[in-house]
């Protein structure tokens, strides 16, 4: 049976702010739990938070996950309104009526994403797609005070919290606090491991992975295995439903590709014997798009095997991002498992 998830844990990294460059708040809650977990916890300058168990050998293991949430900046007031600059993958068709919280530098104030009523428009309005640029937010306050309270360059996330809906948890950011989440626990599950292992949550994977090339430069791991979601296709959406890429329920993702990184075959090899081994449920991904700090970890400090464990989840990047809770509890047994039964004495190179 799978790790039970500690819902009240999760919730609280779902739920908390966190857009990339502005991770502060999200970053003390990992924090606090890295320093109750391992031997020590450091901070680079760009705001990855690194926590390390010292093991016996030389051998050094990286687990990643990114703490990054993507949302949005004020670009500009205008008669009241804000208008937004994305940071990060949104799809626009879901954002109209949604509520939103602007963080400001005093407060946070709660507003939506305005929408005119389907039948104030016209055939070809209807018709049209939106873009970002087209969106404003509603604060419900009067022009001067929105001019008095809100500055360019302040943050705008999604209001969304997390619920227990089936055998499933959904709401924002479980790209990638869920893998947060499973890191962190699999931190204080393992007690002295034989090889040194840092547990690094890391910034701004969601433009462009900048956190984990900078990272990989100050730490120069002999094996890097990096968390984060994938898609799981399993719901009626035509041809490309079905579970091709992976399905809820069935278990820890271990990654053999995707848009970025062919993962390192000898790695992911002992991945699937370590869950075969240990009758951990899990499933093979293959990701046709998109990509994870894993390609960064991969050839940043020159050569490195990596692997990627990933949670399926539907509906990414949208406000009700879901995941099946056994399938996060598969993915701290594998991690757990793994770098347990680590001495360094594998060789993964080709």
């Amino acid at each position: 049976m799978a790790t039970e998830v500690r819902f009240n844990l999760l919730s609280s990294l779902t739920d908390v702010s966190g857009v990339p460059g502005y991770e502060d708040r999200i970053r003390e809650l990992v924090r606090d739990e890295l320093e109750q977990a391992t031997d020590r916890v450091e901070t680079d300058a760009m705001g990855n938070i690194v926590g390390t168990l010292e093991g016996d050998s030389d051998f050094e293991v990286l687990i990643a996950a990114h703490m990054d949430e993507i949302g949005f900046m004020v670009s500009d007031i205008k008669d009241g309104f804000l208008k937004l600059d994305p940071l990060g993958g949104w799809d626009p068709r879901i954002l109209k009526a949604q509520r939103v919280t602007v963080h400001t530098e005093d407060d946070d104030l709660l507003g939506v994403i305005g929408t005119p009523p389907a039948h104030t428009l016209d055939e070809e309005e209807l018709k049209k797609t939106p873009k970002i640029d087209d969106l404003f937010v509603d604060l419900g306050l009067e022009e001067d005070a929105v001019e008095e309270r809100v500055a360019r360059g302040d943050l705008v996330t999604l209001a969304q919290r997390l619920a227990r809906m089936g055998d499933l948890v959904t709401g924002k950011a479980l790209d990638d606090r869920i893998c947060v989440y499973a890191m962190l626990e699999a931190a204080h599950l393992i007690e002295a491991p034989e090889v040194t292992i840092h547990f690094a949550a890391t910034v701004q994977e969601e433009v462009g992975l900048r956190g984990a090339r900078a990272l990989g430069v100050d730490i120069d791991p002999d094996l890097a295995i990096a968390l984060d979601v994938t898609i799981a296709d399993d719901v009626p959406s035509g041809s490309n439903g079905g579970g091709s890429i992976t399905e809820l329920g069935e278990g820890a993702a271990i990654k053999l590709k995707d848009a970025s990184v062919i993962t390192s075959p000898k790695v992911n090899r002992r991945l699937r014997s370590i869950a075969d081994e240990h009758k951990i449920t899990h499933q093979l991904e293959i990701l046709p798009s998109g990509g994870t700090d894993t390609a960064a970890f991969q050839v940043v400090a020159g050569a490195t095997p990596v692997g990627a464990i990933s949670v399926p989840t539907r509906y990414l990047h949208t406000p009700v991002e879901a995941a099946h809770e056994a399938d996060v509890g598969a993915v701290i047994d594998l991690l757990v498992a793994f770098l347990e039964s680590e001495d360094g004495s594998h060789e993964y190179t080709l």
